[in-house]
């Protein structure tokens, strides 16, 4: 390390994706499969994010190596096998802190932005 170079703390949990934001979020009512979980955060998002299945996956891996997210069952349905995440306490734990957060950030540019004054359109920024 150069001398007089601080490293970095570490002061908590880095920021959810928006992906991962919300497929916590579309297992909080309820354990569901991946087609299920792609429909649900369009839904909760307004359409906002839309996961490919191939996205959905590397996502949903990541989440269970952090034990956000675990498997719940497995059944067939139609020939094909069906997998149903549910989220563990620790990742609603990780939600509630994310969504805390993401309050608190709106909550700074709010207040921020009530003295925000546009320039008119044709003005200079």
């Amino acid at each position: 390390m150069l001398p007089g170079y601080l490293a970095p703390r570490y002061i908590g949990p880095v920021s959810l994706t928006e992906p991962a934001f919300f497929i916590l979020t579309a297992l909080v009512d309820a354990p569901r499969h991946g087609y299920g979980i792609v429909g649900e955060v369009a839904e909760l998002s307004q359409g906002r994010v839309r996961l490919k299945i191939g996205t959905l996956y590397g996502v949903l891996d990541r989440l269970v190596g952090d034990g956000l997210v675990e498997l719940d069952r497995e059944e067939v349905r139609q020939g094909r096998l069906r997998r149903y995440y549910r989220l563990t306490d620790a990742g609603g734990r990780r939600l509630a802190v994310e969504a805390e957060r993401q309050a608190a950030n709106a909550r700074v540019a709010a207040e921020r932005l009530r003295s925000f004054r546009p320039a008119t359109l044709g003005g200079t920024a």
